[in-house]
């Protein structure tokens, strides 16, 4: 089998792993067998040790195509590349904290309401591996037919375990990895770990060159702002994101899974794509099922990029199986349950008859004929080939109404899902009437290429530009009515910027909504919505997606309201401020100025401090002796008696009292609360 990139090993230049830097991307590397008599084994685990017994079963099940999917495909060799996600035990070995710790905290974020939010929470920075609420598993799964071996053949993955969604990654590294370990076994895994090990850290939202031999990947991670909190990504790392405004450079990442195929997936079903837009934007649970384990995942990727920038805090299982926990739980709910906002990719048509009562249901993909074997083709030129399983080709779906269409939407309706058990087809099932309307400008102007497959693929390309464009405008408006929630404010003329800045404006749902219902929804929504647009936004207030985006924005917009005052203090003539204050308000500004040198000393001390802290903290110690000296004597005298203040004030020659022109001098007597002891 022919590998792109071409990947040599020589055991001169092989490159030890380090356990503790491959934890900056990958948990771990996994080998797991089909076994006739016992199921799914791991036959190895790189580092071992690093998954409780419950993860474990998980990861195995999970790693390969439930046998319903596989359509007898008979060829010698049958390779595919798929992921699935899951959550971590709560008695995992991982972890800072205890498992009721982590409700805990889930507890109090959840349970917030969206009518008046009134404090964030900010993250703090931890070991990612060690704080992931989820893991991914990226698989490379072989299925070789032998009809010398017993029932005809074998199966074995070669997984890759990640607390990140780096699925531009993983992929193109299994497509080395996996046909390297066919070949030389384990020592693939040594190799394979031992150049992640030299690997950068992850930086969100950047183009990143990661060597693997003689090959160089060159992948773009996700940004920040769409990572979970969990992932240990902070607030203050996750500033760059600007939603709601509209990026001006459409090549930087600004959702997860920024490549997946969005065209490729739904090409059959392009008009419900807006349908599909809003039950993940107000979160509604969906099953997407599709022929093979790529196909569903792929699907569920691309339904989640579609709502890039915000951040998607639906649980999406690219490849959900009956083996995992959560499916006893999901199995057990009958009809008027609520289901649990999810996004659920499946390929065991089981799943029809045990959820049959979750409200929408995708079908997608084709099945693979039976006598096909599956190549690794590039998507785009110049990259790792990304893709292993292909999309029938198909014709756009913008047909004309026409008698027999119609017939068979009623009768594909009244059949159900169910129908899918005699023959896939691309439909969906779904009582939702959506708000958006599907744009025909943006299909019409994607393009069908007919039948070659080179063309096939700039094909897709340049439609999925078109496509995921498009609805990271949508998003983008949908969003920008909370702009001014966000706007952060500098210190006016005149006002000093030591004082603490004024909080930002509090947020009151019902408020909102009816200043939205007042003021309209804007140019851009209004072409593109029904009257009754306003719903959409109080299902999607009422969702789970709103209040993590929000709280994250205003959090970013917090931090980013600290760094224009922070920004201002630095610039200040603090010789012209106080020339202008009353004789009160210069005890409070030296009471502010210590608190902020305070505060950067600490950042220093623990380690925290910004590239330019320390002129900071020069630039408060300079403006504290400066307003120190303006002060009265006996002022002087008081605040001297506190040790810290005297220390930040030592070094300096015996301070004389500088009157302000036209100014007797003040006589306090007790020094401002706001001191620090």
């Amino acid at each position: 089998m022919s590998r792109s990139p071409s990947f040599s090993v020589k055991s001169e230049l092989s490159v030890k792993a380090d356990p503790d830097a491959m934890q900056r991307w990958v948990l771990a590397f996994c080998i797991i067998r089909f076994d006739l008599e016992q199921g799914q084994l791991i036959e190895e685990c790189y580092p071992p040790g690093c998954l409780t017994q419950e993860e474990e079963l998980e990861v195995a099940f999970s790693s390969f195509p439930d046998s319903v999917s596989q359509h007898q495909n008979r060829s010698s060799i049958h390779d595919c590349i798929f992921f699935f996600r899951f959550q971590r035990h709560k008695h995992s070995k991982q972890g800072n904290g205890t498992s009721s710790e982590i409700s805990e905290i889930d507890d109090k974020e959840t349970s917030s309401t969206p009518d008046e939010v009134k404090s964030i929470r900010r993250s703090r920075s931890t070991d990612i591996s060690k704080s992931s609420k989820y893991l991914y598993g990226y698989v490379f799964n072989r299925q070789r037919h032998d009809e010398r071996l017993k029932r005809g053949g074998e199966q074995k993955s070669v997984v890759i375990l990640s607390h990140g969604p780096y699925y531009s990654v993983f992929r193109p590294l299994l497509q080395i990895m996996g046909p390297l370990y066919f070949d030389i076994g384990r020592k693939a895994i040594e190799h394979i770990a031992g150049y992640v090990s030299l690997w950068p850290s992850p930086v969100p939202g950047k183009l990143m060159e990661l060597p693997i031999g003689n090959a160089m990947l060159k992948v773009s991670l996700p940004p920040a702002h769409s990572l979970p909190l969990e992932s240990g990504i902070s607030y203050e790392e996750s500033a760059s994101s600007m939603a709601p405004f509209l990026p001006s450079n459409p090549s930087v990442p600004q959702g997860l899974f920024h490549d997946s195929d969005i065209f490729g997936t739904f090409r059959g079903l392009l008009l419900q794509l807006w349908l599909l837009w809003e039950l993940l934007l107000i979160g509604e649970p969906i099953l997407i099922i599709a022929p093979t384990p790529p196909q569903c995942c792929e699907a569920v990727a691309s339904l989640v990029s579609l709502v890039a920038p915000l951040l998607c805090s639906v649980d999406f299982r690219p490849y959900f199986t009956i083996h995992d926990p959560d499916f006893a739980q999901l199995n057990a709910l009958q009809e008027g349950d609520k289901y649990p906002p999810m996004v659920l990719g499946v390929t065991n048509l089981f799943f029809l008859k045990a959820l049959r009562y979750i409200p929408h249901i995708v079908s997608v993909g084709s099945p693979a004929p039976s006598s096909s074997r599956v190549t690794i083709a590039s998507r785009s030129t110049g990259r790792i080939p990304a893709k292993q399983e292909g999309f029938g080709l198909q014709q756009l779906s913008l047909k004309k109404f026409s008698p027999s269409s119609l017939f068979n939407a009623v009768k594909l309706r009244r059949d159900g899902p169910l129908c899918l058990m005699t023959e896939h087809k691309e439909a969906i099932w779904s009582t939702y009437v959506a708000t958006t309307k599907p744009d025909t400008s943006i299909l019409n102007r994607l393009i069908d290429a007919g039948m070659s497959p080179r063309v096939e693929e700039s094909m897709s390309v340049v439609n999925n530009e078109i496509l995921r464009r498009h609805f990271l405008e949508l998003t983008t408006n949908f969003l920008a009515p909370f702009g001014p929630y966000f706007r952060a404010t500098t210190p006016s003329e005149g006002s000093s910027p030591y004082a603490d800045p004024p909080p930002l404006p509090p947020f009151n749902a019902d408020d909102f909504l009816m200043s939205l219902s007042a003021r309209g929804v804007g140019k851009f929504l209004s072409k593109r919505m029904r009257s009754n647009w306003l719903d959409l936004y109080r299902r999607f207030l009422k969702g789970p997606n709103f209040l993590p985006w929000f709280q994250r924005r205003l959090a970013i917009a917090e931090n980013e309201q600290h760094r224009l005052w922070r920004q201002a203090r630095m610039k200040t003539d603090i010789h012209l401020l106080i020339t202008k204050m009353p004789e009160l308000e210069i005890v409070d500004c030296f009471n502010a100025i210590e608190r902020h040198l305070l505060g950067e000393m600490q950042l220093q001390q623990s380690g925290r401090a910004i590239s330019d802290s320390a002129a900071m903290c020069q630039k408060l110690k300079g403006d504290l002796q400066v307003v120190f000296n303006v002060l009265p004597n006996d002022m002087q005298q008081l605040l001297l008696l506190n040790p810290q203040r005297a220390a930040l004030l030592q070094g300096s020659s015996s301070p004389e009292l500088t009157k302000l022109p036209g100014r007797p001098s003040i006589q306090v007597g007790v020094v401002s609360s706001n001191s620090p002891r």
